[in-house]
């Protein structure tokens, strides 16, 4: 496939909405569903919306806790949650794959596909993106057959797409980590890109055919951002790393619990339903650089 340009990522909890992809199609840009860790029902919804091209954005499964004692020890002998390891992996897969409008693309986050789920979608003539966060999962996702790489550099906001739940995320900036990247595909770069100097910058790196902004539409209008983040996101602030958020390693606004709890242990996706009043907005660097106003508007702004 062609690949636009600019991309606009998938941005799971609500932003993401068909409204949004159908916006970024008629501008020329590529949006994707992103249901995260609902249910299935959600994203046979949207994908009944969805008119123009489009990509679909899923968690792949986790392997499950050898020990929950740091779930416990945070749930300080409430009773523990029963949370979805797969994030219905299986039953979203199989919906996208029968849809009568189906995706262009879809992508992994949190681990690759599986080589035979990559020739399903390739079946059925969709593109298999594999997002990587260091060159090690890049050269598997290769070996894997993925027809392009999404590379997530630490600027990004939302979750940080690691393999595993507990390992630390590569730290090298996104240039950095594009350049230590060696394998024959073409890569989106995706982390803190917000304006059309960034994007210029970015496509001059190695491999590199398109950009993935996903902070940048936050406030777009067609976007699903609720009204309390939008205040968030126009008042500013600290963008930070933190386990705090989910028990991933996620980047959004620092925020007292953020800075209360800064070793939060790798319990994802266990910690939202023990701390469900602490509210977050995951949202990558350089907040003061976001902008209003519709996707067209802002994929114009973007576009080199």
């Amino acid at each position: 496939m062609d690949i636009p340009q600019i991309i606009i990522a998938p941005m799971a909890g609500g932003p993401s909405t068909p409204q949004l992809v159908n916006a970024a199609a008629a501008a020329g840009s590529l949006g994707f569903l992103a249901t995260g860790g609902a249910p299935a029902a959600v994203l046979r919804a949207q994908l009944a919306e969805a008119t123009g091209p489009y990509g679909v954005n899923l968690f792949t499964r986790q392997v499950p806790f050898t020990s929950l004692a740091d779930v416990e020890r945070i749930a300080a002998g409430r009773p523990l949650p029963e949370v979805d390891l797969s994030s219905g992996f299986d039953e979203k897969f199989a919906a996208l794959l029968d849809a009568p409008h189906p995706p262009a693309v879809v992508s992994a986050t949190f681990g690759p596909f599986r080589r035979p789920e990559i020739e399903a979608l390739h079946a059925r003539g969709i593109a298999a993106w594999i997002t990587v966060t260091n060159p090690e999962d890049a050269r598997t996702a290769a070996e894997l057959g993925a027809d392009a790489l999404v590379v997530q550099g630490p600027e990004a906001g939302g979750h940080r797409s690691t393999w595993t739940v507990a390992e630390e995320p590569d730290r090298r900036s996104l240039p950095e980590l594009v350049r230590a990247i060696d394998v024959d595909l073409p890569l989106v770069a995706a982390g803190g890109i917000r304006d059309r100097a960034d994007v210029a910058t970015a496509l001059a790196l190695p491999g590199v055919v398109a950009v993935s902004c996903g902070s940048a539409f936050l406030l777009a209008e067609e976007a699903g951002t609720s009204a309390a983040n939008r205040e968030l996101l126009r008042q500013g602030g600290e963008s930070v790393d933190s386990r705090a958020f989910t028990g991933r390693v996620a980047r959004g606004l620092a925020t007292d619990y953020t800075r209360q709890h800064p070793d939060m242990p790798p319990i994802y996706p266990y910690l939202r339903p023990l701390t469900p009043e602490q509210p977050y907005c995951l949202v990558g660097e350089g907040v003061e650089k976001l902008t209003e106003g519709t996707v067209a508007e802002l994929v114009s702004r973007l576009m080199v």
